[in-house]
């Protein structure tokens, strides 16, 4: 006797990420969506979006980053990535900042010639 084919449920439209994520969090996707029509793919010219580095930290300071990302639930890496993330934004917005007021200040000046000895 064939197996009958369930009904599947239509995905309902999202207002954003979050409130998809809740979703699927939530229900399963095996009444949304039938798998057995699903292929398997391969990408095979993504390259890795990360480089793995070496970095030594004290240890009081990697046992704070641990506590902290245990706090916000995430992986001590990841709010590792975040801060240098933040505080790299934040010099570069800086930088910028001083540079052009420098540029600014520097076309305000007005060339004097040093007098003659």
């Amino acid at each position: 006797m064939p197996k009958r084919r369930a009904i599947l449920k239509s995905i309902p439209d999202f207002k954003s990420e979050a409130e998809e994520r809740e979703f699927w969090e939530t229900h399963d996707s095996t009444e949304y969506v039938d798998w057995s029509n699903a292929q398997f793919v391969t990408f095979t010219n993504l390259k890795p979006s990360t480089e793995t580095i070496s970095l030594r930290l004290p240890a009081p300071l990697l046992a704070d980053l641990k506590s902290l990302a245990n706090k916000r639930d995430v992986p001590y890496q990841s709010l590792l990535k975040m801060f240098l993330a933040e505080r790299v934004a934040s010099e570069l917005r800086e930088s910028t900042a001083t540079r052009q007021y420098a540029t600014r200040s520097a076309r305000g000046r007005t060339s004097r010639a040093k007098p003659a000895p």
